[in-house]
């Protein structure tokens, strides 16, 4: 991630509830994928459930992405204003 895209995300993380809940349960996804993929043995369900858990968590990642892209917009206008 660059500094800038960093700097954004940390901003967002401070006013965006939206974006904090985004980004806690990206994080809660990736761990339980983790988990997952320590089980020793993975009965056909793992399977389903590591898929349903990859697509919540991608799912989090792209309205995370949106958001940014939200900002930066708003920040351009922003500057086109003054």
């Amino acid at each position: 991630m660059t500094g800038q895209a960093e700097q954004i995300r940390q901003r967002l993380l401070e006013t965006s509830a939206e974006f904090r809940h985004l980004a806690e349960e990206h994080a809660r996804l990736s761990e339980q994928l983790a988990a997952l993929a320590r089980k020793p043995r993975w009965i056909p369900e793992d399977s389903a459930e590591e898929a349903r858990l990859k697509k919540l968590k991608l799912r989090a990642k792209d309205r995370m992405e949106e958001l940014i892209r939200d900002y930066r917009r708003q920040q351009a206008e922003a500057v086109e204003a003054t």
